[in-house]
């Protein structure tokens, strides 16, 4: 069973972030997804999981766009709500715009 969903969202950064900035960001991302998703289903549930974040570039006014994409593949006996993948994606994103307004301070 595959459960799939990309999110992308706008972030407003008052400068350039640095690589390493954009990693840790986007570890704490994959931390945040994992966490939501095993407080729904059980780690026995998910065969595999991939999470992507990618940080494009916006002009200046507009700062980065995120896109944040959740891939679960669960057991054929799991009971996951199909929106699962996507409201993963979306505390994601909400722990990626508390990192940003932490860089921001």
């Amino acid at each position: 069973m595959l459960n799939d969903q990309t999110k992308v969202t706008e972030v407003t950064s008052l400068r350039k972030l640095t690589d390493q900035e954009m990693e840790n960001i986007s570890e704490a991302a994959a931390v945040a997804a994992e966490n939501y998703i095993f407080s729904k289903i059980s780690k026995k549930e998910v065969q595999d999981m991939e999470l992507r974040v990618e940080f494009h570039e916006a002009d200046e006014e507009k700062g980065l766009d995120v896109d944040v994409e959740v891939e679960l593949f669960l057991d054929e006996l799991s009971q996951a709500e199909d929106s699962l993948a996507d409201q993963a994606a979306e505390a994601a994103l909400e722990e990626i715009d508390r990192q940003i307004e932490k860089l921001s301070e």
